[in-house]
């Protein structure tokens, strides 16, 4: 297999250990993925802490939710966030009390919220209740908060500035946006855990799951110290594009790339990661783009409507993560 053609079947990867890095719905459905491609044991995915948000006086936590809900087979199919028949009467109740009903917390959902915002206010980190969860929820693969300090997406817009889920559930993305920032990311650093797993001895690549790369991935890459120690792993990272034939296949990255004056296709994707990725994968709609791109390309197919999607694209890229170690050991060897 060269790094430009498709694989014709997913096989099991064999080697090491694989860190992912992951936001919500996009970045989720990889990382279900690679929860089935790989034992347990040699798979941890980083989550996104940037849209946590405290609301009605709980700390919500979207996107590691979305990954744990995902792993632990409870999301819901239809939205991809949220638990799978979920009911609402909290949300029922709220509104006939005339409190606010723009972020739905469904019944089974609003037992997540309660029991973090409880155990953090009696002081354990954020990571432990993470993992603690984890394990109840039966799932074998480490998912693990990017920080456990508090970092927050501000996206600043035609109408102000303004939190990630305003932005994105309240105002449905609809505001202009001109620049995005991360508030407290500069005083945060990676989690205990994050720091060992990068440091593992048994790391061999280092996935970016097709998140936005503006909203999703960047508030992780915004932690201090945090691409630093991402560079200092000497692992092949190769970043899964969230574009399909130019367009996102979930969620306002296309317009935010239009906003920001940005090109809507695979170079730029590439351009805004360069510097840290060794490796860009890319969908067969667009391999046209390959050219294009100075780091090595692998062009598959990157749509995940079905599970065994996700395990084929999985098994693929974690392939092309082990094809380029092997690449970058021949290299050290001949020099």
């Amino acid at each position: 297999m060269t790094a430009s053609q498709p694989r014709s079947q997913a096989s099991r990867p064999a080697g090491g250990a694989i860190l992912a890095l992951s936001g919500g719905i996009g970045g989720a459905k990889l990382a279900l993925g690679l929860s089935h491609a790989l034992p347990p044991e040699r798979l941890t995915v980083v989550v996104n802490t940037g849209d946590d948000f405290e609301h009605l006086g709980l700390a919500v936590s979207p996107d590691l939710d979305t990954v744990l809900y995902t792993l632990a087979g409870l999301a819901n199919p239809e939205t991809g966030w949220g638990r799978r028949d979920e009911t609402w009467s909290f949300m029922a109740a709220l509104e006939s009390l005339g409190g606010p009903t723009w972020f739905k917390l469904g019944d089974g959902d609003l037992a997540m919220h309660v029991e973090r915002t409880r155990r953090l206010a009696a002081g354990e980190r954020l990571t432990v209740i993470a993992d603690d969860i984890r394990a109840r929820l039966g799932i074998g693969a480490r998912v693990l908060p990017m920080t456990d300090a508090r970092v927050r997406t501000l996206v600043e817009t035609d109408e102000g500035v303004l939190a990630f889920q305003e932005y994105f559930v309240a105002r449905q993305s609809a505001p202009r946006v001109s620049a995005i920032r991360f508030e407290g990311a500069e005083e945060a650093a990676p989690a205990p855990e994050v720091a060992a797993a990068l440091a593992a001895p048994e790391l061999a690549g280092i996935v970016v799951c097709p998140s936005n790369p503006w909203l999703s991935v960047d508030p992780i890459l915004a932690v201090a110290g945090m691409r630093a120690a991402l560079r200092a792993t000497g692992v092949p990272i190769v970043v899964v594009s969230p574009l399909v034939g130019g367009a996102a296949v979930k969620g306002p990255t296309g317009k935010i790339m239009d906003e920001l004056g940005l090109a809507r296709d695979q170079r730029a994707i590439a351009a805004h990661y360069a510097g840290l990725v060794d490796g860009f994968v890319l969908d067969h709609r667009d391999a046209a783009a390959e050219a294009t791109i100075d780091s090595p390309v692998l062009v598959t197919n990157t749509l995940m409507r079905s599970l065994d999607d996700r395990i084929r694209l999985a098994a693929d890229v974690v392939a092309f993560c082990h094809d380029l170690g092997r690449r970058q050991s021949r290299k050290k060897a001949q020099s």
